[in-house]
């Protein structure tokens, strides 16, 4: 957390205690988890939040970086390394829930050379893959 308000000091934006909240609750699951769940995470807490309050505490955290959208959950992650601007590459699980964040060099030059073949000008990209995690994927072997 420390890391996301220097982050957020050093570009000139606040990290207000409800989006410093929200951004905990974001980055304490595995898996991605929706803004109604967050809303009712939020009202046991003793906190006034309101639905329009936590979607603008989340568009605060995906314009900063900090999480990314689950495009076809309609949730969101914690984005792993938020210091520098980059395409999601999103790996969800189908058995457990849990999302992890892709890092590959060779799939954004890959994505941004396919592209750029096209003519077509990117504003930005996001990959979802769906199928098993290394555990579940280890699990259904198993058995």
């Amino acid at each position: 957390m420390s890391h996301a308000e220097a982050l957020c000091t050093a570009r000139g934006v606040r990290l207000t205690p409800l989006r410093r909240r929200v951004l905990e609750l974001v980055q304490s699951r595995t898996e991605a988890v929706k803004a109604y769940d967050l809303l009712a995470q939020l009202s046991t807490e003793d906190h006034a939040a309101k639905p329009p309050t936590v979607y603008r505490a989340l568009d605060f955290l995906l314009e900063q970086g900090l999480i990314h959208r689950v495009d076809s959950l309609n949730a969101f992650v914690g984005c792993n390394h938020p210091d520098t601007p980059h395409a999601a590459h999103l790996l969800l699980c189908a058995r457990c829930g849990r999302v992890e964040e892709l890092h590959s060099d060779a799939v954004d030059a890959a994505i941004a050379k396919a592209v750029a073949a096209t003519g077509f000008v990117a504003r930005h990209a996001r990959l979802e893959v769906q199928g098993l995690c290394a555990a579940c994927a280890a699990a259904t072997q198993d058995n």
